[in-house]
This record gives C-alpha cells, structure tokens and sequence, in this order.
C-alpha cells in the first residue's frame, strides 16, 4: 500500500487524544479523536465556507476494547495524489476516506451518512478498500 506517513503517534486507549493529519498539498485533513469513551475519525475539508467536517466514522466504543490497558501505535497516511486517507491502528486499517470518491469506510459502518453529498451508501467496510491506495 504506497502511502506517506502523515501522523503517528502513541495512544492510550480511552486518554483524550487527538491527531490531526492534513494532507500535504490541497485542502483536505483527517483527524483521530478519542474522547475518552468513543473513538472517531473526521474528513474534513479546509476550503468548506461552512462547517468543514464532511463526515464522521465511529472506530470503537473504548469499554469495548479487551486491552485497552496496552499502548498503541496510530499512524495516519495519505495516498500519493493525497485525496485519500487510512488510519492505521497497531497496523491494522480501521477506517478509509476517499475524498475524491466522497466515501468513508469503517469495520463498525456506523454512523449513518451524514449527508453532505458523502458515503450515500453507508460506511459498511469493503474487502477492496486498500486497493484505492494501489
């Protein structure tokens, strides 16, 4: 999967942690929020005259997680056109965007779309999805 690395840091699972990681050129930016009970991951786009989040995907509840006790590893990384983003936790892909295709991805596929013209078919995880970043 060719991607630049955009962020990475340490997480502890249920500590209030943001991550922002914009996209080397052009307007766009993901971020990783955990609030200390649920775990998000927002596409923004900078150059919106309104609200600049586009959508919204849920990547845990933290009382769902087994060992959150153990440090992890969140890295964030764009494609090399950067018009796409993966959130990699421990290495594992949790969530996608494709801004240029207005679709988010997640293992939960929830929330609902949020409208906005984004992920009208949902946010349900597709077995294909990393083939974006080919």
């Amino acid at each position: 999967m060719p991607i630049y690395l955009a962020a990475e840091q340490q997480l502890n699972v249920g500590q209030a942690t943001v991550i922002e990681a914009p996209a080397q050129e052009g307007p766009f930016v993901v971020v990783f929020e955990d609030d200390e009970n649920t775990a998000y991951f927002y596409a923004l786009d900078s150059s919106a005259t309104d609200n600049p989040i586009q959508d919204a995907l849920h990547i845990y509840n933290v009382e769902d997680i087994s060992d959150r006790e153990k440090p992890s590893t969140v890295k964030i990384g764009w494609s090399m056109d950067h018009s796409k983003a993966v959130l990699l936790i421990n290495e594992y892909p949790h969530a996608v965007f494709d801004f240029a295709g207005k679709q988010g991805y997640c293992h939960s596929g929830f929330p609902p779309s949020v409208g906005k013209g984004w992920s009208a078919q949902g946010h349900e995880w597709q077995e294909d999805v990393l083939k974006l970043f080919a």
